[in-house]
């Protein structure tokens, strides 16, 4: 049986500079297997948009430590749209409080990761929802 490849795009949002647990996440998607394109920081949407569209990811995943997750989100989305991605998988992780998690999730986030999430959890999902 073939293990399915899976590849993913992990950005960090805007003027984010945090980024040891986008690191960490894309060494565990690296070990499970996952082809990740990290994008480093201070990513806009454009950025993010384009980079999807270029590299022809499964999964476009964003790490928001900074508080300016939906206003991001709110941006990005229409622009994943214009580019035909809305079948990718989309996930957010980072420090997203749960009263902004309906928000991300009508914005087309199917996987939505607060701080302290099991990396295992993250893998999983990916493979469930990646088809």
């Amino acid at each position: 049986m073939t293990q399915q490849h899976i590849k993913v795009l992990l950005a960090k949002p805007g003027l984010d500079g945090h980024d040891q647990g986008a690191k960490i996440v894309a060494r565990a998607m690296m070990d499970a297997g996952f082809e990740v394109i990290y994008t480093g920081l201070r990513q806009t949407p454009e950025a993010v948009a384009r980079t999807a569209l270029e590299e022809d990811v499964d999964v476009i995943a964003l790490s928001s430590m900074a508080g300016s997750h939906l206003p991001f989100c709110r941006k990005l989305k229409p622009l994943l749209e214009a580019d035909g991605l809305t079948d990718k998988l989309w996930l957010i992780g980072g420090n997203l409080p749960a009263q902004d998690h309906q928000a991300l999730s009508e914005l087309g986030f199917k996987g939505i990761f607060p701080t302290g999430s099991k990396l295992d959890a993250i893998v999983d999902f990916i493979r469930e929802q990646v088809k």
